[in-house]
């Protein structure tokens, strides 16, 4: 097995680590495996879209999700380091209202299995940030919603001790009461 897969808070959202074989030449690793990641991570999974982002020290990007056409995302950072966040938005679910938070950075090589249902952000703790993600459906922007990333009743614990820069949807996101979620 090339990856390591670890249970987080929230027992559907796993961090993914891959082996890395490295030397004094560099390094090489599988970002990617769909026979292993429907072994240990999530059976019947299609990704049909890869995203790339960078991103500045402060930006914080979510909570995003589709209300429609749900996204489930695997996200890894290739420069830099950021606080990558999920919440549970199913009304269904134990875990309904929960977050889980994990450092991804360039240097642990590490990776978050997000599934739809769930909403989902991250904080650029480095000088930048290199991001990419897969995804299991395509964006529509006309289904995209958007929860306050300083949520009260969610309480995320962001690790900053400043005030994070912010895209304007992501400034009008909802509060989580207020937020259309999934049954």
């Amino acid at each position: 097995m090339t990856i390591t897969v670890s249970a987080t808070s929230l027992p559907d959202v796993k961090i993914v680590e891959p082996a890395v074989f490295g030397d004094a030449r560099g390094f090489f690793y599988e970002s990617f495996n769909a026979r292993e990641f429907a072994e240990h991570v999530q059976p019947g999974v299609t990704f049909v879209q890869d995203n790339h982002s960078r991103s500045a020290r402060g930006v914080l990007r979510g909570m995003h999700f589709q209300i429609k056409h749900p996204q489930g995302k695997l996200v890894r950072v290739v420069e830099g380091e950021v606080f990558d966040v999920a919440v549970d938005i199913r009304r269904s679910s134990p875990g309904f209202g929960k977050w889980t938070g994990v450092r991804l950075s360039a240097e642990n090589h590490r990776q978050l299995w997000v599934p739809p249902g769930f909403a989902h952000g991250f904080v650029v703790l480095t000088e930048a940030a290199e991001f990419l993600y897969k995804t299991t459906d395509f964006w529509y922007p006309e289904h995209e919603r958007c929860i306050r990333w300083d949520d009260e009743t969610i309480g995320i614990e962001w690790p900053i001790d400043f005030e994070p820069m912010l895209a304007a949807k992501d400034a009008a996101g909802k509060a989580f009461l207020d937020s259309e979620v999934f049954d």
